[in-house]
């Protein structure tokens, strides 16, 4: 019987991904998972085994590094290791043991197809998104010239249940009252929820038309910082302030470095993309912030 091999099975979204196959999973991870079978690799020091995907059909190739806080010309072969080296690795070793299918869960910050105004500086979000794009283009290579099917897919910002990261930060914040009420500045920012796009991994994985591409994914809805503030103080309970922080109070915040400047951006800024690529393959987000609960976060 074919099995489904899942790269990353224990993130954020490869817990989703793994719930929604729900059988003949085998995953690679730092650690053995009792529930499935596992190939045990730290692709920060180790090499993929050769059996790995011995009686493979579909490859889900979530596992990455990223957001690391450290300054990211120091560790730049860590990331080329298990974001490049890695990825290729396991394409090449996908096609030798006859894999049908291979899926890689890219970023929005391996390219273009969408509009912001955050500059990545020499930090780990620039790295992060060069070192995918560059998987990405190997991928594809790899693709063309085995025939094996891969396509691609870049997930905008994802939320969810247990979601990691600057919206868990931000809700944190929300919950213990420290978080200042955001200013409505009409920006835009894409959004995606978790079990969206699990259902967006699956339909590349089986469409043939999705063969060679690279798809981002959304829920088709833009949304503003305070916006996502406000869905954030439905989900805790909190009451909605009638009031915000100025912009101009976080502009002056901003000079006080480059850094916090790039995060007051990150924050504040637009990161808008269309899955008009996807949705033309029938993909149709069913969850929005307007539907969230308790248990999206």
């Amino acid at each position: 019987m074919k099995i489904i091999f899942i790269s990353g099975a224990t993130g954020f979204i490869g817990q989703r991904l793994v719930r929604a196959i729900d059988s003949n999973v085998r995953v690679l991870s730092r650690k053995k998972q009792s529930d499935y079978d596992t190939i045990v690799c730290d692709l920060k020091s180790e090499d993929i085994p050769d059996q790995t995907l011995n009686n493979i059909n579909t490859v889900f190739h979530l596992a990455g590094f990223a957001h690391d806080l450290r300054d990211a010309s120091k560790i730049l072969d860590l990331y080329y290791k298990v974001n490049v080296d890695a990825t290729v690795r396991l394409a090449k070793l996908a096609v030798k043991s006859n894999v049908k299918r291979f899926v890689f869960i890219s970023s929005v910050k391996a390219g273009e197809g969408g509009v912001s105004n955050i500059k990545c500086m020499n930090d780990s979000e620039g790295v992060y998104g060069k070192t995918k794009r560059e998987a990405e283009i190997e991928l594809l290579k790899i693709g063309k010239e085995s025939g094996m099917h891969v396509s691609i897919i870049r997930p905008s910002l994802v939320y969810g249940p247990n979601v990691k990261g600057n919206l868990a930060l931000m809700l944190s914040g929300i919950q213990k009252g420290w978080f200042p009420p955001l200013p409505e500045t009409g920006n835009k920012r894409s959004m995606i929820h978790v079990d969206d796009l699990v259902r967006a991994i699956l339909l590349i994985a089986e469409d043939d038309r999705a063969n060679g591409k690279i798809f981002i994914a959304t829920d088709g809805t833009p949304y503003s910082s305070r916006e996502i503030y406000n869905a954030m103080c439905g989900v805790t309970g909190k009451s909605i302030p009638k009031w915000s922080v100025p912009k101009a109070l976080f502009d002056l915040t901003g000079l006080a470095s480059p850094r916090v400047k790039y995060k007051i951006n990150k924050l504040m800024g637009d990161e808008y993309y269309s899955s008009a690529k996807l949705e033309a393959l029938g993909f149709k987000a069913k969850k929005s912030l307007k539907d969230m609960n308790e248990t999206d976060f």
